[in-house]
């Protein structure tokens, strides 16, 4: 009997310490999708270096309230996966948003950013964000405008000078 709950303590340890890692948790009702769509979701997060598990309610209740997470437990119910990501703060909640609209038996229940809770608006508006590379694309375009708008203006005075001295 006592091996029995060093495993669901082990179990709740586990959670809880992927609810304090993870930069996102979301927390998703998958009921009503078939094999195929489940297996092609898991892909999806898998590839983007997302854990995505099934735990029993009760052990992911007991974990979110070990990580002073307790506003959790009211989506802890019926059936619950929870993507976990400890590098990507977007590609979750990004990932599971189109996931949903494409199928609509998937349903976001809520989540954790960063450590506090979030609500089912905050995720969506966090899927809209482009992913990191898109964020350093934009930051890189934003830096080399004023040397480019300078290069051009550079350029034009030149040209401006040649035709005058021609």
């Amino acid at each position: 009997m006592s091996g029995v709950i060093e495993k669901k303590q082990q179990l709740v340890e586990e959670i809880t310490e992927k609810f304090r890692e993870s930069q996102t948790t979301v927390l998703v009702d998958y009921r009503g999708l078939d094999v195929a769509s489940v297996t092609e979701l898991r892909k999806q997060l898998r590839d983007a270096g997302i854990d995505f598990k099934v735990y029993k309610n009760t052990m992911s209740r007991r974990a979110a309230e070990a990580a002073e997470l307790s506003e959790l437990s009211e989506s802890l119910v019926g059936p619950t996966a929870i993507a976990f990501s400890k590098d990507d703060a977007v590609a979750p909640a990004r990932i599971l948003n189109d996931f949903a609209k494409e199928n609509e038996a998937l349903e976001i229940k809520g989540g954790v950013i960063e450590g506090k809770i979030a609500t089912l608006e905050q995720i969506k508006e966090l899927a809209g964000l482009p992913n990191y590379e898109g964020m350093l694309s934009m930051l890189l375009s934003v830096l080399q405008a004023p040397v480019r708008n300078f290069a051009y203006a550079a350029k034009a005075i030149a040209e401006q000078k040649e035709e005058q001295g021609a």
